[in-house]
């Protein structure tokens, strides 16, 4: 079991992805009763990946961790600014880390809609109903609030950037060390504290 926790989530999501298309090859999708019934397994998903961020919003709202949050929000890509500092509190975090996730999901609805229901493509519902459901699962919020995993290491607030394909185009993950704290203090590149 410890080795299965060693690999990474983008190796998963890719094995889970060849591994689906080659099932839905072998799936009848002109069958209107098998269309229909991936078509609910999708929506099924998406229900319930909203039903896991209410409960995790429930349980952000229930605890309302108002301890100071300080960290240097990197400048965006391409920008010759210094990395703003942000204050907020852990509880105004993590909606806004939640907001994140429930605003990509929302966008990869639409996007399957415009696919599946447009351009008539039919076997990204079967890979799309597994993937954003294991994202979710996985996701920080997820670990703190439905595993009650601690606030340690890679849960630690401001949370590392994922290391998606991605990655390597942004210009890092926020700064929460003292050193880097102090002197965007000092730099007056200060934000309002969040609430």
């Amino acid at each position: 079991m410890a080795g299965l926790t060693s690999i990474s989530p983008q190796i998963t999501n890719l094995v889970i992805i060849l591994g689906m298309m080659q099932v839905s090859k072998r799936i009848p999708f002109e069958d209107p009763n098998t269309l229909n019934i991936v078509r609910i397994t999708y929506a099924a998903s998406n229900i319930i990946i909203l039903a896991i961020y209410f409960y995790i919003q429930s349980q952000i709202n229930k605890k309302k961790d108002l301890t100071t949050l300080k960290y240097v929000e990197p400048a965006p890509m391409g920008s010759t600014e210094e990395g703003k500092l942000v204050t907020t509190t852990v509880h105004a975090y993590d909606n806004s880390q939640l907001k994140q996730l429930m605003r990509s999901q929302m966008m990869g609805v639409a996007m399957m809609g415009f696919m599946h229901l447009y351009m008539k493509y039919t076997n990204p519902l079967l890979i799309q109903s597994i993937i954003p459901l294991k994202g979710a699962l996985e996701s920080n919020l997820a670990k703190i609030y439905l595993f009650g995993q601690p606030t340690i290491g890679d849960l630690k607030r401001p949370f590392k950037a994922s290391g998606g394909l991605m990655s390597g185009l942004q210009n890092g993950a926020a700064q929460s060390d003292k050193k880097a704290v102090e002197a965007a203090e000092r730099a007056g590149r200060g934000g309002v504290k969040e609430e």
